[in-house]
């Protein structure tokens, strides 16, 4: 199996083709993690890259991210038996009575790109659930999302409620949205702000690279 190919694939979102080509590079023996790095992830770190260069929109990036999805879940149960670790633990939601859910799939998916373990929670989420979550499966990041003005400061009462039960400072806090921005990011205290999937990884993966140093 061709890696470039499988790349070319991934970053033009045909989804059954990279089903295809993992799995044939899955039977041919190839390593697992040299398919998520070389085939999955570098077709991800390209789609980010002409995002932010204004070359696609999230569309696309939608589409390319569900791709690399689809070839990451034929490969999931395969690193966990070869004992390939995470690069790290991601808890992601939209917070409470906030229903909107494609800018927080995106940065899921793109967190899974570049090597972490993701629990969702999904939309609506009330601060006890990203709590709990966290706390359950040993987080590094929690990320909290909301795209309405109304909703926004959720965010920081998520934030104020990990403060309150003493554990704030064992997460790293990232916040987006479309109504969020650097400003209320500081106000409420969050450790970081990013106006894209691709940069919310970006940041995710420079923090996990440097915990882990």
């Amino acid at each position: 199996m061709d890696l470039q190919e499988l790349s070319l694939a991934v970053q033009k979102g045909k989804r059954k083709i990279v089903k295809q080509l993992v799995q044939q590079g899955i039977d041919e023996g190839m390593d697992a993690k040299d398919i998520l790095d070389n085939g999955l992830i570098s077709a991800m770190g390209i789609i980010g890259e002409e995002f932010k260069e204004n070359k696609i929109f999230v569309p696309e990036m939608l589409v390319a991210a569900r791709a690399m999805t689809a070839g990451l879940q034929l490969l999931e149960p395969l690193m966990t038996e070869t004992g390939v670790e995470p690069i790290g633990t991601v808890v992601i939601g939209t917070v409470k009575g906030d229903l909107h859910d494609i800018g927080k799939n995106l940065v899921a998916m793109m967190m899974r790109g570049m090597g972490a373990t993701v629990y969702d929670l999904g939309v609506d989420v009330p601060a006890s659930a990203f709590i709990e979550k966290a706390e359950e499966v040993g987080a590094d990041i929690v990320c909290l999302s909301a795209l309405l003005t109304t909703t926004m400061p959720a965010i920081g009462e998520v934030i104020e409620e990990f403060t309150k039960a003493g554990i704030r400072d064992k997460y790293y806090i990232m916040i987006g949205g479309a109504p969020v921005s650097q400003a209320f990011a500081d106000e409420v205290k969050a450790d970081a702000y990013t106006s894209n999937a691709s940069d919310a990884a970006t940041v995710a993966k420079e923090y996990l690279l440097k915990k882990k140093a």
